[in-house]
């Protein structure tokens, strides 16, 4: 009765490795490189985490299918104090976690609508372009451009009979770390805000920049005359990706279609957890989590670039992100890889797997590509990350 798909890529690996170990990566004594979600404990520097959530009876209620009043206003006060957006509580929509709000997103464009996405993305959009069934216009994203598309490589024209072009984009991008930032990211919002052109940018890894974190909506003049949509979450930056709470920032317009569709596909968002996530966003804790979040993740990719490379690991990680992305050394394919990290409780992702046309086999463009996640590594496992990895190689 019900249309036969795979799990999502992430998901498959887990799965895999479950196979293996008989554990579920992030188990404790599991090393969880191929998983996306951060340290869930204070950082060096970072504030700390709530230890609770006061509840009244009130609380206990459904929640408003747009998201709390208090929770849409700490979103919209954050973006306009650190990217000066010009946004209110009215451009907002709570989802639960990113995803939800991205899939929502395409499921509800106009069928002349056509979407621009980079050849190396994010697993998940993969799943959701086919499931969608979206004609898709690819970016060159790969190893013969060190997987950083040109300013020219964004000017999509419409695929087939579709009409208009609708960008897809992680930024900084999962898996590379690649981030756009500054001029070259003013110039590609500035060409997805024209008549016939819409965006999303999804901004899960914000904290994650070297040398600051960055936002499209630096760049966006007034969203509500817009087809921009931009997604973040408490899942990264603010590290409690157990709250599953995420957000849609777009014009009024678009936050109504959202609203509506909560009333019959959602139910709104656990009131508690949004009321936890609203603590996170209290002025002076965000800007020392931004600060911190930057500063401690930058100083773990330095160290794991170093000792990857020493592996001979060939890295084309960005700047942004809590990954590494590059090619295994010796032509092992990543898979064959995961299969001696399995024995030690260990795992990463197959580069395959962030293919958006899902080439594998031998002939696959990133068959012995792998992204390496340090998020969720605290600063003494580096010593027994390395001896695993040297050992499998």
């Amino acid at each position: 009765m019900l249309m036969q798909f795979p799990p999502m890529g992430v998901y498959e690996t887990l799965f895999r490795f479950a196979d293996a170990t008989n554990k579920y990566m992030g188990d404790p004594g599991t090393h969880p490189w191929a998983q996306g979600y951060p340290l869930t404990t204070r950082i060096p520097g970072g504030p700390p985490l709530p230890a609770e959530v006061k509840l009244q009876s009130t609380d206990l209620k459904y929640p408003k299918a747009t998201g709390e009043i208090e929770l849409r206003q700490a979103i919209a006060d954050y973006y306009n104090s650190h990217y000066q957006a010009g946004i209110t509580a009215e451009n907002v929509c709570v989802f639960a976690g990113g995803r939800p709000g991205i899939l929502a997103t395409l499921a509800f464009l106009m069928p002349d609508i056509c979407i621009a996405i980079e050849e190396t993305e994010y697993t998940p959009y993969y799943d959701m372009l086919e499931i969608l069934r979206r004609k898709v216009h690819l970016i060159p994203s790969n190893a013969g451009n060190r997987f950083r598309p040109s300013d020219g490589d964004y000017d999509v024209d419409p695929v087939g009979d579709c009409e208009r072009v609708f960008l897809v984009k992680s930024n900084p991008c999962n898996p590379t770390g690649v981030a756009t930032t500054g001029d070259a990211l003013k110039t590609l919002v500035g060409k997805y805000c024209q008549s016939g052109r819409g965006a999303l940018f999804d901004e899960a890894y914000e904290f994650y920049c070297d040398p600051e974190p960055e936002s499209v909506l630096r760049h966006v003049d007034d969203i509500d005359a817009t087809d921009i949509f931009v997604v973040g979450a408490a899942t990264k930056g603010l590290q409690v990706p157990g709250m599953r709470v995420g957000w849609v920032i777009a014009a009024e317009r678009h936050i109504e279609i959202f609203r509506n569709y909560s009333s019959f596909g959602m139910g709104g968002v656990s009131r508690p957890s949004q009321l936890y996530v609203t603590q996170l966003f209290e002025p002076q804790r965000v800007a020392q989590a931004r600060t911190a979040v930057s500063g401690f993740f930058t100083s773990q990719r330095k160290r794991y670039r170093e000792g990857l490379e020493s592996h001979g690991f060939e890295l084309f990680t960005g700047n942004g992100g809590f990954y590494h992305w590059g090619r295994l050394p010796g032509g092992i394919s990543a898979d064959e890889f995961n299969e001696r990290l399995f024995e030690h409780e260990a795992g990463i992702l197959p580069g395959v797997l962030c293919d958006m046309l899902r080439r594998k086999g031998d002939d696959g463009p990133l068959r012995d590509f792998a992204r390496f996640s340090f998020g969720p590594l605290g600063p003494d496992s580096y010593e027994s990350d390395m001896e695993i990895i040297g050992k499998c190689l």
